[in-house]
């Protein structure tokens, strides 16, 4: 559900900057306030993990479509509203500036997208209750589906509103939200059921961790096999089962083909649409996740799509995307609590 810039004018995609650049401030002033040892290294893992984890695109079958992991939900969960919302603008980030994967004038948007809703309306308003104060495996698997149903139909609706603000490609709006409520509403089943996965794993190791009302600075080391766990899961899955995510279009590449043709548009070359493309461009090391000489050697030939791609430059990416996101979670996490030991 990565936006790309073809679909928002310079005034949506400002407006959201605007308004995603105010919650993490809110966040940032949240988190400050009650962050203990054991979010700041949690933070840098499950961002790295919700980063390899999106790389792997699921196939939805009978559709010609696929779906990936949107990962605010599974952050909520671990971290809490604030931190996930943090953790996920993180990984967010690193992927438009070094891996070209949505737009940077859409950057607000795709933030606002992927991590308001299941961070502050899918995780206090529907999973906690349902969840309730006594979790078990089912009541986890339950709440965690749902909740992550709701929170990408709201993206999704907003994706389709914010295509239609912004007036710049000729989507229309009916049969464009028609495909992509259904189309999401499957991705979030899978989504839901991955992260009661992860959940449950955490739960089992570490029940205390899904209290979010408890500090644990004193027994933060106990959070090591977690920690291990989480990071092994996103070096094996950024550097190797990359390499088998569907071939299939993702959930808003669909509904665009199906609406209108095509799954990609092209976005005006003047202008800040021009501007921020030549900054991505120089920013992407790795655009599409692989090598910059691989990546322009397809741009030049059209080649099949390969199941399984087995490419050196997909397993560096999502290594390197992994180590980015880790070093930019961990970071923030870092600096927060220093500020606020410095205010004590």
């Amino acid at each position: 559900m990565h936006m790309a810039d073809a679909l928002i004018s310079p005034a949506v995609g400002g407006g959201m900057w605007v308004a995603s650049a105010g919650l993490i401030g809110y966040c940032a002033r949240k988190v400050r306030a009650c962050l203990d040892d054991r979010r700041v290294p949690l933070m840098g893992v499950l961002g790295a993990f919700v980063f390899a984890a999106q790389m792997i695109n699921f196939s939805i079958p009978g559709t010609g479509s696929s779906g990936h992991l949107g990962g605010g939900l599974l952050l909520a969960i671990l971290l809490g509203p604030s931190a996930a919302f943090l953790t996920i603008a993180s990984v967010l980030t690193v992927q438009a500036l070094f891996f070209a994967d949505g737009g940077l004038l859409a950057l607000g948007c795709n933030i606002f997208n992927l991590g308001f809703f299941p961070c502050f309306v899918a995780y206090p308003l529907v999973y906690r209750p349902l969840v309730g104060r006594d979790p078990n495996p089912g009541r986890i698997a339950v709440a965690a589906t749902v909740a992550a149903v709701i929170g990408l139909q709201m993206g999704a609706f907003c994706v389709v509103m914010e295509t239609l603000l912004s007036g710049v490609s000729e989507l229309p709006f009916g049969k464009f939200l028609l495909l992509m409520q259904p189309i999401h509403l499957a991705i979030g089943v899978v989504e839901g059921l991955v992260t009661a996965a992860v959940v449950g794993f955490v739960w089992k190791a570490r029940p205390e961790v899904l209290d979010l009302d408890r500090a644990m600075a004193p027994d933060a080391g106990g959070l090591r096999p977690v920690l291990i766990g989480l990071l092994v899961a996103a070096v094996v899955v950024g550097g190797g089962l990359s390499w088998f995510a569907s071939t299939h279009p993702d959930g808003l590449e669909w509904a665009m083909f199906r609406t209108a043709g095509a799954g990609e548009l092209e976005a005006p070359a003047d202008g800040a649409h021009g501007a921020l493309a030549q900054v991505q461009e120089t920013t992407a090391l790795m655009p599409d996740y692989g090598f910059k000489a691989a990546a322009a050697e397809e741009g030049d030939a059209e080649q099949q799509p390969v199941w399984p791609a087995v490419d050196t430059g997909t397993s560096v990416a999502g290594l390197v995307g992994g180590g980015l996101t880790l070093a930019a979670a961990f970071l923030i996490g870092w600096l927060l609590k220093r500020r606020r030991q410095a205010k004590a």
